[in-house]
């Protein structure tokens, strides 16, 4: 995982930079004119003669400064008449903004930039690294944040992703409608969208999905279907068991949808923004929209608890390359993609997680750290 290092503030032209900007917003929802649109980078901003990071930080947002002089990242929508708002377009510090890019392979300083994307199938998967990035978010307490679509249900990676979850390498579940009903039928019926494991069509089996919606809304939420027994297995299952806390968002598609899901689109923002704040390593498998929408949340850094900053991993998979290097294409620099179908990819990187906890574990290996 890569390190950032800091900027030397020490330099001359931060020394030498202006202050920032910040004008009042004309009205509730509306950002004055130039304002500054943030990025995912460490973005860093001079106020009282210090360079300051907001708090907050997401791509596509406006720089706060609220009445008790606290530095943040709002989206425009949440921005109240009068607040303070940086404004400015340099990213360079000229203009008392600076978007700190140089750390990123090729990036140019001061710079963010779309449609850098490398992606290919023909590209060798390093699953023993992705294993090692779980595992020591795990060991450090990390916030881990999946994101999911319906086809790895359909693919039956249900058992190994209900495997992570139930093992403490979920932080929290973002996911649509779909997911969880497929999960829930699988639990209740044996099948997703009326096919068995073995991938067969069953007689009426078209039907199976509404009826396990009907049955969970009539139990009042999925968490009440699970304490009474209805959903006895699974995803949502074991979200529920080990309280790993989920976000089910709506679209004009679903059925139903359950009762747990989020309709409204701004209320589903912000409900998965609760947890892309304390995000501190993503996955995302099998889910175009969700992935780009929760990429357009998460800053590329986490932030430690000195101040340091480190990369914040950020696995995305798919069957497709499309979907892969759109993410990266929207900005989401420090994505890594995975181009193969969910079934494998979770199976295998399931096999690699424990192997590295074996070797964590045996006396061998401590010898060898030890040493």
């Amino acid at each position: 995982m890569s390190t950032i290092s800091p900027p030397d503030f020490t330099a001359e032209r931060f020394a030498r930079a202006p202050e920032a900007r910040f004008e009042p917003a004309p009205a509730d929802g509306v950002l004055p004119e130039g304002f500054f649109s943030t990025t995912n980078l460490p973005t860093y901003v001079r106020l009282g003669g210090r360079w300051r990071m907001p708090r907050e930080p997401r791509m596509d947002g406006a720089l706060v400064l609220d009445a008790e002089g606290g530095l943040w990242v709002r989206e425009g929508r949440r921005v109240r008449q009068g607040e303070r708002v940086a404004v400015g377009q340099a990213e360079d510090g000229s203009e008392g903004i600076y978007v700190h890019a140089s750390w990123l392979a090729g990036g140019a300083e001061g710079e963010f930039k779309f449609m850098t994307s490398e992606v290919s199938r023909e590209k060798p998967i390093d699953y023993a690294r992705m294993a090692r990035l779980l595992v020591e978010e795990r060991a450090r307490g990390g916030y881990p944040v999946w994101v999911t679509g319906p086809a790895l249900v359909h693919s039956r990676a249900r058992v190994d992703m209900t495997w992570f979850i139930a093992n403490g390498f979920v932080g929290a579940l973002l996911a649509g409608n779909a997911v969880a009903v497929h999960d829930i039928e699988a639990s209740i019926f044996g099948t997703t969208l009326g096919m068995s494991g073995s991938g067969e069509a069953t007689t009426g089996g078209h039907g199976l999905h509404m009826r396990a919606i009907n049955r969970v809304r009539a139990a009042g939420s999925i968490a009440q279907a699970v304490e009474q027994g209805l959903i006895r297995d699974g995803i949502m299952h074991a979200c529920v068991v080990h309280r790993v806390p989920f976000v089910l968002t709506g679209s004009i598609r679903d059925d139903g949808p359950l009762p747990d899901v989020v309709t409204d689109n701004l209320a589903a923002q912000d409900a998965m923004r609760r947890h892309t704040m304390k995000a501190t390593l993503a996955v995302m498998i099998a889910t175009a929209l969700h992935a780009i929408a929760t990429g357009n949340m998460l800053p590329s850094f986490v932030t430690g608890p000195d101040g340091s900053l480190r990369e914040l991993a950020t696995i995305c998979v798919d069957s497709s390359e499309f979907v892969v290097s759109k993410l990266k294409d929207r900005g989401t620099h420090q994505a890594f993609g995975v181009v193969t179908n969910a079934q494998d990819f979770l199976h295998i990187l399931r096999l690699c997680v424990e192997r590295e906890l074996a070797a964590r574990s045996s006396p061998i290996a401590a010898s060898g750290r030890r040493g």
